[in-house]
């Protein structure tokens, strides 16, 4: 399959398909040989040309445990590659004529804090309507709270750690998330917020009457075939085919590392690469909403003019140039998982990252993956 495949990726070289296609396998098993074992986590790595998978692969093991193989058919957690499905399912509401994106996010949800300033929808999809991220209510592994948190406490009455040390359910965290103040004032700059995409979840939910799982699910996942994909809102649930997540320790050793926390919307989707095909898919021929064609060109708009360094930012994507081309693309990572997903519409082309390591960078391994198949061309 992936040598016919390939074919229409490498028609017009003068080196034989076959050969092509061998001398790159090879060449992208160089790119793990030096991070990834046959005893090690690893990653997923799926190459998409003209929306056909043109090198499907697993590098290590998806379970250390029980010794199972990565071989490109895992169900991944996507952390914050998440944020571009919960967009659309905003999207959608916005279609159906039951949102505004630029009405203040309180006229949907009422028992948010008073911010003091009007905060949009578009703001919040777009990461420039002043909310914070995770250090305004706990520290993690990623650093300290910050000196402008709230003062969240375990039930040990410590500092609150996120992670997978404390736990909160889902209306236990919006119920924190609700008190915590902007960052800054709206529309002055870029600054990442997860907890605006949590809140979208929250607005979703209050909107349609349905979870972000199950909305999604109904208008996006089902119309698309993505049948192995959903937002995980429950810590306790059975995932067949999960690709277990992984942190090494300072000695070489690895352990368990799964989050605790299943709040969703900045993260929480799960999927395959198989299905991530599907999703790229509805990019060139789309599929979800009642003008699929019209949303997919809103998906891809700007959310403002703010810039994140040389990227602008349209509904869970950096938009700008990768290599010179480009480019819509999301990097997630968490506990026990570190992601990539990059679309080059001009070229066709995109490159899906799945790793269950979070010492792994899936950004870097697949820049050097992507930068094998553009010198090729």
């Amino acid at each position: 399959m992936k040598t016919l495949n390939t074919f229409l990726f490498f028609t017009g070289l003068c080196m034989p398909v076959t050969t092509m296609a061998a001398d790159l396998d090879v060449a992208i098993k160089n790119v793990f040989a030096s991070r990834v074992s046959e005893t090690t986590p690893g990653c997923n790595l799926g190459v998409i040309k003209n929306q056909q998978l043109i090198h499907k692969a697993g590098y290590g093991l998806a379970n250390l445990e029980m010794n199972v193989p990565l071989d490109g058919s895992q169900v991944h957690r996507m952390a914050s590659v998440s944020k571009q499905f919960t967009a659309v399912a905003v999207l959608l509401l916005a279609e159906e004529g039951k949102i505004d994106l630029d009405a203040e996010i309180h006229t949907y949800l009422k028992d948010l804090r008073d911010y003091g300033e009007l905060v949009t929808i578009r703001a919040m999809l777009g990461h420039v309507s002043g909310m914070g991220d995770y250090d305004l209510i706990a520290g993690s592994y990623e650093g300290e709270k910050s000196k402008g948190s709230i003062d969240l406490k375990s039930v040990a009455g410590g500092d609150f750690r996120l992670g997978n040390e404390d736990y909160l359910t889902i209306s236990e965290f919006y119920d924190v998330v609700k008190t915590v103040p902007l960052a800054l004032k709206p529309n002055q700059k870029f600054q990442y917020s997860n907890l605006a995409y949590f809140l979208l979840s929250m607005l979703v939910e209050e909107v349609s009457g349905k979870s972000l799982r199950d909305y999604a699910s109904e208008k996006i996942f089902k119309p698309l075939g993505m049948s192995h994909t959903f937002f995980s809102d429950n810590p306790v649930e059975i995932i067949k085919n999960r690709a277990m997540g992984y942190a090494q320790n300072d000695d070489g050793s690895y352990i368990n590392e799964m989050t605790n926390l299943f709040w969703v919307g900045d993260g929480g989707l799960h999927t395959t690469l198989e299905d991530m095909l599907k999703w790229d898919e509805n990019f060139y021929t789309p599929k979800v909403g009642s003008n699929p064609s019209k949303l997919v060109a809103l998906m891809n708009t700007s959310n403002s003019q703010l810039m994140a360094d040389k990227w602008s930012y349209a509904n869970g994507q950096f938009v700008g140039e990768t290599m010179g081309r480009m480019s819509y693309s999301h990097s997630g990572g968490w506990l026990g998982t570190s992601t990539y997903y990059v679309r080059f519409p001009e070229e066709k082309m995109s490159f899906a990252m799945m790793c269950n390591d979070s010492g792994l960078d899936a950004q870097e391994l697949i820049n050097e993956v992507i930068a094998l198949y553009f010198d090729n061309q």
